[in-house]
């Protein structure tokens, strides 16, 4: 989708566990092809890939970042504006309902 959606794909980072499929050399020679930087998970951490998996599902259910967006600054700038309330406002249950940003500032 990226690919075809975006018409400049440099300064993209395609993140996955260490799936078969990912790992496949001619999907990797895609993304090389077209400058997209590759992430993966460290081998045998499986929850590693659990953070990161629940904060793309809070920002795509609670940000809509799910939603298709009309180009690549549109998605750049609701993305950082997601991460700067999730960090600045949003009250986190696991934090006593402070924000990320009170709880780092100790």
């Amino acid at each position: 989708m990226a690919l075809r959606d975006t018409e400049n794909t440099s300064g993209l980072i395609h993140h996955s566990d260490r799936g078969h499929q990912y790992c496949n050399p001619r999907y990797t020679q895609i993304l090389e092809k077209h400058g997209i930087q590759i992430s993966m998970t460290e081998q045998n951490h499986v929850y590693e890939n659990a953070v990161a998996e629940r904060v793309n599902g809070i920002l795509k259910d609670e940000f809509l970042l799910g939603t298709r967006l009309h180009s690549f600054n549109d998605a750049s700038q609701l993305a950082a504006n997601s991460i700067k309330t999730y960090n600045n406002q949003r009250l986190h249950l696991s934090l006593d309902y402070k924000t990320p940003a009170e709880c780092h500032a100790v």
